[in-house]
């Protein structure tokens, strides 16, 4: 018990911001992991029905389409993981830039390899933060 005061204080000191900050980015982790895992149905609970990923070639896809990918294993990642985060809360609306890299192998055989940076929008509804807009660059030169 002597570390109760300690984790008291961190809590009191922590601001209704700096908390939404910390649940949107836990959001986002939890969500790129899923993508990784093909998990779909964390992927649902997370995406808000009116979901739209806006890809750098221009091409957007839904909700339903991103479930229909991970239930069907149209990839098969190694990586799809966050190397960089930042998140900013503005009321009930937050965006995290991230830049992700993803690496594995498609459906048909081929393989990717690739970062990219995205920002996605999350909005705070009565059921919680969810996930309502996806920007994705295209794919960053190789370093």
């Amino acid at each position: 018990m002597p570390f109760l005061p300690l984790i008291f204080l961190a809590v009191a000191t922590t601001t209704p911001a700096q908390r939404d900050q910390a649940e949107v980015a836990a959001l986002d982790t939890a969500f790129q992991a899923a993508v990784k895992a093909n998990d779909a149905d964390t992927m649902a609970k997370i995406l808000a029905d009116d979901y739209v990923l806006v890809l750098g070639d221009g091409s957007t896809q839904s909700k339903a389409d991103l479930l229909v990918e991970a239930r069907e294993k149209h990839r098969h990642y190694e990586q799809q993981d966050e190397l960089e985060q930042h998140v900013r809360v503005w009321g009930d609306t937050a965006v995290v830039t991230a830049k992700l890299w993803l690496k594995g192998t498609r459906r048909d055989g081929s393989v990717f390899d690739y970062r990219l940076w995205f920002s996605d929008t999350y909005v705070r509804t009565p059921q919680g933060w969810k996930y309502v807009l996806g920007q994705a660059s295209l794919p960053l030169p190789k370093p």
